[in-house]
């Protein structure tokens, strides 16, 4: 990223190859919108080439990346918080198919929907502090320099949430 904010703007690419799925990961299972998180992805990236300039090099670069997509995402609820979501039919088409682990597959994919669902339900911290830890795979300590908060504080924030998750998914 200094590379960039040198100029070296063809760096970019890099960048992008390297942290879009991360992105797209941390901003679908915010939304839970396909369509809708790869053009977050498109903004963040945008507003790293806009705000190159403020990217200091002291900490690290995923630290102020996902500093840019929690105000690309902020910026995206603030905008659309009366919008409805709908589902496009292709992409059940697959499950309903057939075939012989379909029943596997379904099973499956039921699980992980109640578990994107128990997921939508959680406020919005406890949503975001989840997706960091265990999705994103992100360290306590990277998390805490997200959330400009300590990293006891984010232990405590993870724990909480995941006893609300757990409350949560069982109840569906």
């Amino acid at each position: 990223m200094l590379q960039v904010k040198d100029g070296n703007l063809e760096k970019m690419g890099l960048l992008f190859e390297r942290y879009h799925r991360a992105l797209f990961g941390f901003l679908y299972h915010m939304t839970g919108q396909t369509d809708a998180s790869e053009d977050l992805v498109q903004n963040v990236f945008y507003r790293m080439l806009k705000y190159r300039h403020t990217f200091t090099g002291e900490g690290e670069f995923r630290t102020w990346m996902y500093h840019l997509a929690r105000n690309v995402l902020a910026d995206h609820v603030r905008k659309n918080k009366h919008a409805v979501h709908h589902y496009d039919v292709a992409d059940f088409v697959e499950k309903i198919g057939g075939g012989p682990s379909a029943d596997e597959s379904m099973q499956k994919e039921q699980e992980l929907a109640s578990l994107h669902d128990a997921l939508r339900k959680l406020s919005p911290d406890n949503r975001e502090v989840l997706i960091l830890s265990r999705f994103q795979e992100l360290k306590y300590e990277e998390i805490a320099r997200i959330l400009d908060t300590t990293e006891g504080a984010v232990k405590v924030r993870v724990h909480r949430a995941m006893n609300e998750l757990k409350r949560v998914y069982l109840k569906a």
